[in-house]
């Protein structure tokens, strides 16, 4: 998966449709992001000694990964990314739109670095 923790992405489908926010936490085994401010749920919490006032806590749930989309650094857009190797053989994310890079990925491994 592309996305990761602290990326800034758009909403590009579901209730929250053009939505923006950081990632606040990846779930890897479901495939699915939790994206600040979007996907609210009311958890009705009863009272006890952690939570004396007891009420309805506003907390937000995952959305698949395939509903949101990177905001590139550089152009500002929401955008496609890519994974391409550098000469010294590391891994790096890339906006399709305009090339421009978005972090390492792997450190750089020679099999793929170039003479």
């Amino acid at each position: 998966m592309r996305i990761r923790t602290n990326d800034t992405v758009r909403v590009i489908a579901g209730e929250d449709r053009g939505a923006t926010g950081k990632v606040l936490r990846v779930v890897l085994k479901d495939h699915k992001v939790v994206v600040e401010g979007v996907n609210r749920v009311y958890k009705h919490v009863q009272r006890s000694q952690r939570n004396p006032q007891g009420g309805r806590l506003s907390k937000e749930m995952p959305i698949a990964a395939s509903n949101v989309q990177l905001i590139c650094e550089r152009c500002g857009k929401a955008a496609r990314m890519g994974t391409r190797y550098l000469p010294n053989g590391s891994k790096e994310r890339y906006c399709k739109q305009c090339g421009a890079s978005n972090g390492q990925v792997a450190p750089p491994k020679a099999r793929y670095a170039k003479p």
